[in-house]
C-alpha cells in the first residue's frame, strides 16, 4: 500500500499525490456503501496495482465549505470593489475557518480601483482587522504570503470573482488557472473554478475553490461564533458566558463604535440571531 494525498476529485476519479507522483484512482465500493465521502486534502493509502483508494486517514480538521480537509491556513480572499466589499462573508469566513482550527488570513484585492476617498475608508478597516489579531495583507504582498504559507497547506476561499484563481496564478504563473470578468451588470463574479484543487508551489500547498457567497453558520454553536471575534477578548466582562448583547455590566457592547468597529459587532448580532431562530425552528420540530 501506498500513501498520499488527493489533490483533485473530479467526478469518480481521484487524484493522489504520492511523493510528489500522481496517480489517478477510484474508491473502494465500500466507501460508497459506508457512505465515506473522501475530499480534497484527505490522506488515504491506496493499492498500487488495482489504483484503488482502500483508507481515509484520520483527518485534524475539515472545512464544508469550500469541502476540503487538513488544512493549515485559509485565505480568505476578499475583493474591495467589483464585487464590492462584503463583510458580512468576511466575518462570516473568520468565524467558520476559526471554529474548525484553521487559521485565517485576509487577503484583499482589487485595491487598484478605490477612488482616494474609498482607499482611506479601507485602510481604516484593514487597520482595524489587523489590531484585532488576524494576518492581512494586499494581494500584491506576494512575498509576505509565501512567508506566512511556508510548510503549510492553504486553502483560498470567498466569493465569486474575487480573485481566488488570479491570486494563485500571480504566485505561479506558470499554472495558467483559468479567470473571467465579472458581470457589469450583476457586479458579481462568473463561476470558473468548478473543483477544489491542490497545487504544490515551491514548500506549500495551496487549493483553488469554486466561490460562493453565502455561508451558513447555524452549526456552530454561541460559543464558536463569540470567539470567531478576536477583538471581544479584549473587553473582559463580569459574566464567564456573557452574549455581548444589551447585557447589564457587558464590558463589549459599550466599546461598539468607539473600539468596537460597528460593522463587525452588528455582524455578530446578525449571526447570533440567525442561529437562535435556526436552533427555534429545530426545537420545534
Amino acid at each position: 500500500m501506498l500513501k498520499g494525498r488527493i489533490k483533485n476529485i473530479n467526478s469518480t476519479k481521484y487524484i493522489v499525490d504520492v511523493n510528489d507522483k500522481d496517480y489517478t484512482c477510484v474508491l473502494r465500493g465500500i466507501f460508497r456503501k459506508e457512505k465515506i465521502t473522501p475530499l480534497v486534502g484527505d490522506y488515504v493509502e491506496i493499492n498500487e496495482k488495482e489504483l484503488q483508494i482502500t483508507k481515509i486517514l484520520p483527518r485534524k480538521n475539515y472545512l464544508h465549505r469550500p469541502n476540503i480537509a487538513n488544512v493549515d491556513i485559509a485565505l480568505i480572499i476578499t475583493s474591495v470593489k467589483k464585487p464590492d466589499l462584503d463583510l458580512i462573508l468576511l466575518d462570516k469566513l473568520l468565524v467558520h475557518v476559526l471554529a474548525n482550527n484553521i487559521r485565517p488570513v485576509i487577503c484583499f484585492t482589487k485595491t487598484d480601483l478605490l477612488t482616494e476617498d474609498e482607499q482611506k475608508d479601507f485602510k481604516k478597516i484593514m487597520k482595524y482587522y489587523k489590531n484585532a489579531g488576524y494576518d492581512a495583507i494586499l494581494n500584491e504582498n506576494v512575498l509576505k504570503f509565501k512567508m506566512l504559507v511556508h510548510d503549510k497547506v492553504v486553502v483560498t476561499c470567498g466569493q465569486t470573482g474575487a480573485g481566488k484563481s488570479t491570486f494563485i496564478n500571480m504566485i505561479d504563473d506558470s499554472l495558467h488557472l483559468e479567470t473571467n470578468p465579472i458581470s457589469e451588470s450583476l457586479n458579481r463574479g462568473v463561476h470558473t473554478t468548478r473543483y477544489v484543487s491542490l497545487y504544490k508551489i515551491e514548500n506549500f500547498y495551496i487549493a483553488d475553490t469554486p466561490g460562493f457567497s453565502s455561508l451558513d453558520l447555524t452549526n456552530l454553536t454561541v460559543e464558536q461564533i463569540r470567539n470567531g471575534f478576536n477583538e471581544f477578548s479584549d473587553y473582559p466582562c463580569q459574566y464567564h458566558d456573557c452574549s455581548h448583547i444589551n447585557t447589564d455590566g457587558c464590558n463589549v457592547f459599550p466599546k461598539v463604535g468607539k473600539k468596537i468597529l460597528e460593522s463587525r459587532y452588528n455582524n455578530y448580532k446578525k449571526f447570533i440571531k440567525e442561529h437562535n431562530e435556526s436552533s427555534s425552528k429545530l426545537f420545534k420540530k
